[in-house]
This record gives C-alpha cells, structure tokens and sequence, in this order.
C-alpha cells in the first residue's frame, strides 16, 4: 500500500474560505493526509482551526515560522512533505522562502505573490535550494479545459486566430461588500498588493488562455479601474491581448458585475473551428467546426476519445457533475504524486513559471492602464 504524502498547511483558518476548500479536495485526491498547520496568524483561532481541521494539538501551531522549525526538527518519516500556503498574498512570499529554505516542497494559492520583486526573490530561492513549487490555478485542473488544449496542440485546428475570456463576479460591487473577511484583503493593498480583480480573478483568466493555446501573451493594452469610489484597488478591468501566435484577443476581469456569480468563460476561434467552455458547465466543451455539425464533449471515466490528459482528471461516468473541488483536488493529487518522486505526465497544478508570468500579467496590466491603455510588452523567460 502506497502511503499518503503528508502535508501541512498555512492559513485557511477560522472564517476562510479557501482553506476547507483546499482540505476538502485534498482529501478527495485521496494520497494527501494533513498532519500540520499554522491556520492563523492569531494564536489561539490558530489552535482552535486546528482541532477542527483534525490536526494534532502538538502540530498546530501559532505560526509559520514556528511550524516550519518544529516540522524540520522532526524524523523524516514524520514530518510534513509538502506545505500549503492559502493566506492573503502578502505572505506567499516569505511563508514559501521560509519553507523552502527549510528542505519542504511549496503549493502556493494564486496570484504567486503581492508584488513582482517579491515573486522574483521567491523565484531566485526556489532555483537555490532546488524546491518543488505548485501554483494552485484551479481551471486547468478541469477535464474539459485540458481536453481543449489537448485539441488545439494536436493541430487540427489549425492556427489561433483570436481569444476572447471573461471573468465577471458581483459579489463587491458595492462599498458595503468589501465588509466581510474574504472581501477586506482583497481590496487593500497592503495584503492583496498590486492588485485587486486582475490579481484575484484576472490571473485565471490570464492563466487559462496561456494553457488552451500553448502561447504566451506576449503585449497588452489594459483599462482597469476602481468602479466603487474610495476603493483603493482595481475591481473592474478589460484588456486587448497579442499571442505568441500571432492570435489576438480581450480579457474581462471585473468584481462589479451585479448579478453575476462566478462567470468564467473563454472561446478560442481557431482557422478550422471555434472552441467553447464555460466554468459553470464545466464537463461541456462546445465545438463548432468551420462544416459539419455543431459538437458537445462531455467529460465522463467511460470517454475513451478524451485526451489523456483531460481522462486523467475525470473521476465519474458521465452525467455524475464534477466541479471545482474535483479541479483542486486533482492539484493536490498530482503534486503530491510529484513531491512523492512520481511526476506525472499532465500535472494539473500550474508551475513557479507560470505563477511569474501571472505577475508579470498583472504588473503589465497596470503599467499599460497607467499610459492610457498603451500597449505594454509582456517580457519574461521563455516558459
């Protein structure tokens, strides 16, 4: 029997959200087992997290510092392998250089960091010590999104012509909204850093265009704004984009959208059909190809024309609805393969790479908003 890789947590305690969600898929990847956490910066909702996340009350501790030193100290055979960082984005940076610098594997949340010198200082550890490094951009973990890039990179399709990927939320399209926890981070700069909707949501939909096409966005020319006055932070934004490719397309990322819930979409039009995925219908992938019928893909175990790499992902027959918690927890699933020495041929966590290019996104976008919604260059390492 195969033992599960053990992990420990920071952040995602009392009142979060994100955090049973990263619990809950990690325990739906089924070779992932909490044995550790710092879920608070306060000490004692820390310990109180802790107990009701299960962990042991000598390994729930007051904070990150303090697990990764008590973690370290222990045999190897015990200790945490990898360590999850789901806090607001202004400790990514120094909660993964931390625990890298302490011989542990990182999963971080998204976006990578708060700021661009922070997520270089994280990239220039990471390529010291050597440490794994997951991002947890949730969308690729879907079947459906890699049974699409799977088709675009078979090259059927032929070349990408143009891309057009919304992301729409209303959840702070008032002043009142940003009261609650989730929402207060997120619109100060001091925890959320750059940005706030092109940080949070804009970075999925930045993430998820460079995955389908198998391109990097290479310019951009941003209008973002703070639609709610007296906010300190983007939560309204759209963007022309250039693909490596020769492709063009827009990006919509906006929290002010009244009535929407969570409405992430993208199609790419291709020379010889159009390709279409909505996160709300998330095992359909619609094609439509330049003659012939219109077509459904639909995610299920039993489909033997899927991709590999969207079958890989699919963990019911077909009509059985799997949803975000399934995306996540094929990222922990697969990370904690590769933490294991078993890398997988698809992984369906996004990389240290992809998390700078997601920051480089976010930056450029500014800059570009800053000069009048001029055309910005998207520079970074080849991925």
């Amino acid at each position: 029997m195969v033992e599960p890789v053990r992990y420990a947590m920071i952040g995602g305690g009392e009142g979060a959200f994100i955090g049973p969600v990263h619990r809950t898929a990690a325990a739906i990847a089924g070779n992932c087992q909490l044995v550790a956490g710092a879920l608070s910066s306060d000490a004692e909702r820390a310990r109180r997290s802790g107990e009701r996340a299960g962990i042991a009350p000598d390994r729930s501790y007051g904070s990150y510092a303090e697990l990764i030193a008590r973690e370290r100290a222990l045999p190897a055979q015990m200790r945490a392998q990898f360590i999850a960082i789901v806090t607001p984005n202004h400790v990514h940076a120094p909660a993964a250089i931390a625990a890298l610098e302490g011989g542990f594997a990182v999963l971080v949340d998204k976006p990578l960091t708060d700021t661009m010198a922070a997520a270089l200082d994280f990239q220039a550890v990471a390529q010291r010590t050597g440490g794994l490094v997951g991002v947890t951009h949730t969308y690729i973990g879907y079947p459906m999104v890699r049974q699409a890039r799977a088709l675009v990179a078979q090259g059927g399709l032929g070349q990408v012509r143009r891309v057009a990927v919304r992301y729409t939320q209303g959840w702070l399209a008032t002043a009142q909204d940003a009261a609650g926890k989730q929402a207060q981070w997120r619109v100060d700069p001091a925890r959320s850093g750059l940005a706030g909707a092109f940080g949070d949501i804009g970075t999925h939909a930045f993430n998820l265009v460079e995955f389908i096409t198998g391109e990097p966005m290479t310019r951009i020319a941003a209008d973002i704004r703070a639609a709610v006055p007296g906010r300190m932070l983007d939560d309204d934004g759209a963007a022309m984009f250039h693909l490596a490719g020769g492709g063009r397309g827009t990006l919509i990322a906006s929290q002010i959208c009244t009535g929407d819930a969570n409405g992430l979409e993208i199609s790419l039009w291709c020379e010889e059909a159009g390709l279409h995925w909505h996160q709300e219908q998330p095992d359909r992938l619609r094609v439509v190809r330049r003659s012939g019928p219109e077509e459904i893909w639909r995610a299920g175990t039993d489909g033997a024309w899927l991709d590999p790499s969207a079958l890989t992902a699919v963990r019911l027959p077909a009509g059985h609805p799997e949803g975000y918690l399934e995306a996540f927890a094929n990222i922990y699933h697969d990370f904690a393969e590769a933490v294991a020495g078993r890398v997988p041929a698809h992984p369906a966590y996004a990389s240290l790479a992809d998390g700078i290019a997601g920051m480089r996104f976010i930056q450029a976008a500014h800059d570009s908003s800053a000069q009048n919604s001029g055309w910005v260059d998207l520079v970074g390492e080849a991925r």
